[in-house]
């Protein structure tokens, strides 16, 4: 893991195919970024409509589960990998010519539901970590009481009151805190794609994700820059933009995958 830098992908002579990527992925050059975009709108305008009856269909368990007390909640957040590589599997049908069905979000509910449901247990058990550490180092700086009593006031109010009590300290702590938390999301980032498409096991996966996002940074950052607008741009329409932004973000997730890790198998 400490030698990320990688090679690009090497030159493929006419007729020739494309050489096996490493087991962490390819490095690809930074314009690659802005087009996983366009290949998600590929995806995505290949069948609009059942993209977005997907999506609604995500939402409604979602918050279905959410009525839940506790439990949905928990429910929910352990879903999301399942769910999502589902609709990984429905993008490679487009991408091989075959034709997206709603069906396709379920599609992981079998053997690959456990280590799916596996990764998100690490992955938001590190957030907890992260957010445990964080209250204790905010606490221990200005005392446990007086965070608590900041935190219990006018939600409205409590988050401008908490930053003008804690200072320059504590925002450094959350700083940190969010240089933290970028590891995570990359490592979470092609983890479901890894599980469901090579068969990895969930810490194989993520680490692999994280190892192939260090590797394409500049990439990312494109992407990421893009991203933010789009989705400001999606939020300006009372958020109806959101309704083709989704689908199209899980779109652009399978394109950077394929672009990094070559073509899913068949599993």
């Amino acid at each position: 893991m400490s030698d990320f830098p990688l090679p690009a992908q090497p030159p493929v002579a006419p007729g020739d195919s494309t050489p096996a990527p490493p087991a962490d992925g390819w490095a690809v050059d930074a314009g690659h970024g802005a087009a996983w975009w366009g290949t998600g709108w590929r995806l995505f305008t290949a069948s609009p409509w059942i993209w977005i009856v997907m999506l609604i269909v995500y939402l409604a368990i979602t918050l279905g589960l959410g009525l839940i007390p506790f439990i949905g909640q928990i429910a929910s957040s352990l879903l999301y990998p399942v769910l999502s590589a589902g609709a990984l599997i429905g993008a490679r049908e487009i991408d091989r010519g075959g034709a997206l069905k709603i069906e396709h979000l379920f599609s992981c509910f079998n053997a690959k539901a456990v280590p799916l449901i596996v990764v998100a247990l690490i992955y938001y058990a590190c957030w907890l970590v992260l957010v445990f550490g964080v209250v204790m180092a905010v606490g221990a700086m200005y005392g446990f009481s007086t965070l608590s009593s900041m935190l219990s006031s006018d939600p409205s109010e409590s988050g401008i009151a908490l930053l003008g009590a804690l200072g320059v300290g504590s925002l450094i702590v959350l700083l940190v805190a969010a240089l933290v938390a970028v590891p995570l999301v990359m490592a979470m980032w092609f983890a479901p794609a890894l599980v469901v498409f090579r068969g990895a096991d969930p810490i194989g996966a993520m680490r692999s994700s994280f190892v192939a996002c260090m590797r394409n940074m500049p990439p990312f950052l494109i992407y990421g820059l893009l991203g933010l607008l789009f989705a400001i741009v999606a939020t300006i329409p009372l958020g109806l933009g959101w309704l083709v932004f989704g689908p199209v973000y899980v779109c652009t997730v399978y394109a950077s995958y394929k672009d990094i890790f070559g073509s899913p198998d068949s599993k």
